[in-house]
């Protein structure tokens, strides 16, 4: 169905006079800009002697998560691996043990990797998890003295994992609301 002459309205192109060709009102608008924030207070990061405040959805190092029964809660879909823009997961599965069976899991990783050099922290792999398995934490400093270190299998991941909940720092995305997780605000 064709539009109506009086549903369309029409835009005049802005013309520009002889002073906003020259862009002079631009240019002073960027130099107030930059004299701003050069008589600004400056804030200066007394990291690492002064911990910084974080959001409480600040995503950090990933974790894999435990079940109940203290096992691996991936099933080895491979969704976290399909939406990760990076590639920087790596998971190899393998045919759950008969005791994992009796639950209804067909299969559990292997192998499940995770170069965090390369990740670049979007949470897709987490939004992407079925089961909740993979979550990104609020630890923020993640050193390593080669490329090495900084790939994290099954073992570590599950160690963050231990060591967080430990803590009490467990991420925000732990309790999901009605409309996914981190949907609800966190507990007080």
């Amino acid at each position: 169905m064709p539009l109506a002459e009086n549903d369309v309205t029409w835009v005049e192109e802005a013309k520009l006079g002889l002073w906003e060709q020259l862009y002079i009102p631009a240019l002073v608008a960027g130099l107030k800009t930059t004299l701003g924030h050069m008589v600004k207070p400056k804030i200066t990061e007394q990291y690492p002697e002064q911990e910084p405040k974080l959001t409480p959805n600040y995503r950090g190092v990933h974790r894999l998560n435990r079940d109940a029964a203290g096992r691996v809660k991936c099933v080895a879909c491979y969704m976290c691996a399909t939406a990760c823009p990076a590639h920087c997961i790596d998971i190899v599965a393998a045919p759950a043990p008969a005791e994992w069976q009796k639950d209804g899991r067909e299969k559990y990783p292997e192998t499940f990797v995770i170069d965090e050099l390369r990740c670049i922290y979007c949470g897709m792999c987490e939004e992407a998890c079925p089961v909740d398995a993979i979550e990104l934490t609020t630890l923020y400093d993640l050193t390593g003295l080669s490329r090495e270190q900084m790939v994290f299998d099954k073992e570590k991941l599950l160690s963050v994992f231990d060591a967080t909940t430990k803590a009490g720092t467990d991420p925000v995305r732990t309790q999901s609301g009605k409309l996914g997780p981190a949907s609800e605000a966190p507990p007080a």
